[in-house]
């Protein structure tokens, strides 16, 4: 397929058909940035906006191939494309951003942590167990149960993650035929985020740290900056972010999901190599969002400028709920509040299903809260006035 387009700009093809490639082709309109998508079907969030569009399984190394053949750079929705077939496009000329041994680290969570360790980075507790009786004495080495055990591939959104309260409990994850990982059940005060971007060249700048509220393994809401965060610790935890990103060479946006414990330390939960949900609230309070500084810096662009534009940026995340008519609430919505930046995915509503984010920002957080919060209610259709 050739992408129609100015020839002078560079054709980034992005791998995955979800809402972040969606939103990564809005961010780079603006630059002239020509695009190009490989989905698996029409119906991808995507692939509804997208003109340069194929359909072919990310699995498939041919397929691969020839999506990449007229492409300047290679990136990617989401994490799950084998790393022998980024290796084998990396070692045929194609520019891969992130490069396979770099994201290995978001694909495999016991290469993760196994890298983590060898470069000093505080995580919690940790190993690979081999069956129940394995995790019985996991937990024993420490404060003992309830652990979490996670598949080390394939998890996302709290899929592939088990809080364990017995050995009985901790059979479920051994189901499924593939490493399995314990780690300690961290007391923490509060989940942060630190989001970074780096360019090949090694510039790289960071967002400030927001705080994240996860339900039922997904994240529901993001509050930027972190309300009363020590400055010390923020400061700590952007260096952290920035010392990852440069030790495992990352290419593109770095998000490194974060415990702050009650004894004032934080520990590194998740990594995930690509724009994330604790980065949307970017799209409308930072000046140069999370989306545009990654395909800057896919392209080795001089990143552009991550301080936010208000105090406080609010993100609630829009989930499916028993309404699938959510046109006419956000009518309601917009009509209510017309200081609302509501994004819709194009996505079908399934109950739980993440179909779009409110961002607010102002001065007053209370009130920044609210209004994000009242308008994922009311378009969820859990409350109707």
């Amino acid at each position: 397929m050739t992408v129609a387009g100015n020839a002078n700009f560079p054709v980034v093809g992005v791998i995955g058909g979800g809402q972040l490639a969606r939103m990564m082709h809005q961010a780079g309109i603006p630059l002239g940035i020509r695009f190009k998508l490989l989905a698996d079907t029409p119906q991808e969030s995507a692939a509804q906006v997208v003109g340069a569009t194929e359909y072919g399984d990310y699995r498939d190394l041919d397929v691969l191939r020839a999506f990449a053949a007229d492409c300047d750079v290679i990136t990617f929705d989401h994490e799950h494309v084998p790393t022998e077939h980024l290796r084998a496009l990396q070692a045929e000329g194609i520019a891969v951003r992130p490069g396979p041994e770099a994201l290995v680290n978001a694909q495999d969570k016991g290469v993760m942590r196994a890298k983590l360790d060898s470069i000093g980075v505080p995580c919690p507790r940790h190993r690979i167990v081999a069956d129940p009786a394995d995790v019985t004495a996991f937990a024993g080495e420490g404060e003992g149960y309830p652990v979490v055990l996670k598949t080390v591939r394939g998890g996302y959104d709290g899929k592939g993650v088990w809080v364990v309260k017995d050995e009985a409990e901790a059979a479920a994850p051994f189901l499924a035929g593939v490493p399995v990982l314990a780690e300690e059940k961290v007391d923490f005060v509060r989940e942060l985020a630190a989001n970074v971007v780096r360019s090949p060249s090694g510039q790289a700048v960071a967002y400030p740290v927001v705080e994240s509220v996860q339900e039922n393994g997904i994240c529901a809401e993001v509050t930027a900056p972190a309300p009363d965060l020590d400055p010390a610790l923020s400061d700590e935890a952007q260096q952290l972010a920035l010392r990852i990103a440069g030790d495992l060479d990352i290419t593109g946006h770095l998000a490194v999901e974060l415990f702050q414990t009650r004894d004032g330390r934080i520990l590194v939960n998740e990594l995930a190599m690509r724009p994330h949900n604790s980065g949307h609230w970017t799209q409308d309070g930072a000046v140069t969002s999370q989306f545009e500084n990654h395909l800057r810096a896919v392209l080795d662009l001089p990143l552009g400028d991550p301080r936010p534009r208000a105090k406080w940026t609010v993100m609630v995340n829009v989930l499916g709920g028993d309404y699938p008519d959510m046109y006419h609430p956000f009518l309601h919505c917009m009509a209510r509040d017309p200081g609302l930046k509501i994004h819709m995915y194009g996505k079908d509503v399934k109950p739980g299903r993440k179909v779009g984010h409110v961002n607010v920002f102002g001065d007053d957080l209370e009130d920044v809260r609210e209004r994000a919060r009242h308008a994922a209610a009311y378009l969820r259709g859990t409350i109707t006035d």
